[in-house]
């Protein structure tokens, strides 16, 4: 059976239409209803605002200063680095620098330890759960890469108008905001 629609497209649709037509080739209805299986299939991604994520990921590959790393070569790193429980000086030290850099770019850039915790997230190195009255609930893939970054978030903070009070679990961390004076 085969239904018939039609329909009414603004400069925009149009454009787009025209730019699918020409570059797949195929006929008007064919890229139609391709474009709706597709719309349909990906409702959830379609109605959330992913572009934001994606613009930040373009941002940070388009200017060479991030890559893209599989996680299992994260957890592969930081188990050699902690291999005996304690990280390797060497690369303490140069973690350090760089959450020490990051400090100063940090205090610039964020007003409060949800917004960094959002950036680190966008990384993947962790995911907030949940958040109570400054609180955040920050979950890690694994304890090496919770070790890493509750350093990492430590030191990285250090010149923004608050403290940081960490109270660990093995893969978990609750994260609560402190202002200096308290």
């Amino acid at each position: 059976m085969t239904d018939r629609v039609t329909v009414s497209l603004d400069e925009d649709s149009r454009t787009a239409l025209d730019s699918l037509l020409s570059e797949t080739g195929e006929g008007q209805s064919t890229v139609v209803r391709r474009a709706l299986t597709f719309y349909a299939a990906n409702l959830e991604a379609a109605e959330t605002d992913v572009s934001a994520d994606l613009q930040q990921y373009h941002r940070l590959l388009s200017t060479g200063e991030h890559v893209l790393f599989d996680v299992d070569f994260l957890h592969c790193f930081l188990d050699h680095v902690y291999r005996e429980g304690e990280p390797d000086p060497e690369f303490q030290a140069a973690a350090d620098r760089v959450a020490d850099f990051h400090a100063a770019e940090y205090a610039e850039r964020f007003a409060d330890l949800g917004e960094v915790l959002e950036w680190l997230s966008l990384c993947g190195f962790l995911t907030v759960r949940g958040v109570e009255n400054d609180t955040y609930h920050v979950v890690f893939p694994s304890e090496p890469t919770k070790e890493f970054m509750l350093r990492f978030v430590e030191r990285s903070t250090a010149d923004l108008p608050f403290e940081v009070d960490i109270e660990e679990g093995v893969a978990k961390a609750l994260l609560t905001q402190r202002k200096v004076n308290e």
